[in-house]
């Protein structure tokens, strides 16, 4: 088995968007652990008609690489896309030769990305040229073999498809509860429901810092802390919220509840709270509307500043939502902690399917060579 030139095997796909038949809706971007997304770039008013489309069977690349990963992706769908102009597209030559699903395998390796950014070059922006991706070497195994291994992968991509659309339909379940509440009950101002609170660490023996992610959870903090200096931090307790009023830098609702870390501390600058009574208001209903997309944008919209952009607490006591009896809050949290729940095993799933992406390439090469 002797190594072959990517550039004998693929070549770019140059069909555009010119005739507008692919919309807004149409529109996908690339990420660097090789997905293909819905785009998450400002497109209104944008000339679609300069878009690349996409087929199924064919790839896409940013030439413009992104720390030690290149943004790649695949339409493993059974439907063309559009993405911007400013990326590559390219599609194999002779499936006879190579099985698309094999390349892209083949792609989504941690060895193929080191390579591609050594082959990258630039001042300010370092780029990976499509003559830098073509002039690549890859142990190409018979057609068979390679089929055998893209079987396998196939195989595993299935299921885990199958449990993604289990997974829309609970959601769909979710959101769907959660609208028939609105329409069937008034929406109430949280103020009433909910205190600040601004307990300190006055005596420093607490030095359980915890910081908070755009995931909407706390988390160990992202820059060194003094821990000799901890007597301004804020005290968390269980079942309190604490929330970043700075909306501009994030871009979200950034918040957590603490749930099972025993009492933390976060930063001064944080806004920590808590419900009330936990017999009209559950923490973890609340905590639900505020991991809501819209109300991620419901947020950003009613901040303010100059400088920087914040929400208040007293903004915060504004926000209506509907409260129902305990028992139906309940059921919507266990609704929607079953949806996450699934999530998570969803990405679970997914990312060993990347992980065993070079296993197969690997036993794939292995056979062929045993085989002669």
């Amino acid at each position: 088995m002797t190594l072959t030139k990517l550039g004998e095997l693929i070549e770019q796909a140059f069909e555009i968007n010119s005739q507008g038949k692919y919309k807004a809706s149409d529109v996908r971007g690339m990420t660097i652990t090789k997905e293909v997304i819905p785009t998450k770039a400002k497109i209104k008013n944008t000339d679609l008609s300069r878009f690349l489309i996409v087929d199924p069977n064919e790839f896409i690349y940013n030439p413009r690489t992104h720390g030690k990963r290149i943004g790649l992706g695949f339409n493993q769908t059974s439907k063309p896309f559009i993405i911007s102009w400013n990326n590559i597209a390219f599609r194999v030559k002779d499936e006879q030769m190579i099985n698309p699903t094999y390349l892209f395998m083949h792609f989504n390796r941690t060895e193929w990305d080191r390579q591609a950014v050594f082959d990258s070059w630039g001042s300010s922006t370092e780029v990976f040229s499509w003559n830098s991706l073509c002039d690549m070497e890859i142990d190409l195994p018979p057609l068979h073999i390679q089929e055998k291994y893209v079987a396998v992968y196939k195989s595993m991509l299935a299921n885990q498809k199958a449990y993604e659309n289990g997974l829309e339909d609970l959601k769909l379940v979710c959101d769907a509860t959660i609208e028939k509440l609105r329409r069937e009950m008034p929406s109430e101002k949280i103020g009433k429901y909910i205190e600040r609170q601004n307990n300190r660490n006055v005596d420093d023996n607490n030095k359980h810092v915890l910081g908070l992610s755009t995931k909407k959870e706390f988390r160990e903090p992202s820059s060194k802390v003094n821990k000799s200096k901890l007597t301004s931090y804020k005290l968390v307790e269980e079942n309190w919220f604490a929330y970043v009023p700075t909306t501009d830098t994030w871009k979200v609702f950034a918040f957590g509840l603490n749930k099972g870390n025993g009492q933390i501390i976060v930063s001064p600058i944080y806004e920590v709270f808590s419900v009330i009574d936990e017999t009209k208001l559950q923490p973890e209903y609340l905590a639900m509307w505020f991991k809501r997309e819209e109300f991620d944008r419901f947020v950003r919209f009613n901040s303010w500043g100059s400088a920087r952009e914040n929400y208040n607490f007293i903004d915060l006591e504004e926000v209506e939502i509907p409260i129902p009896d305990i028992p139906i809050q309940q059921s919507i949290v266990d609704i929607y902690n079953a949806y996450i729940t699934r999530k998570e095993i969803n990405e679970k799933l997914k990312q060993q399917i990347k992980d065993i992406c070079p296993i197969l390439v690997a036993g794939a090469i292995k056979e062929a060579k045993a085989n002669g």
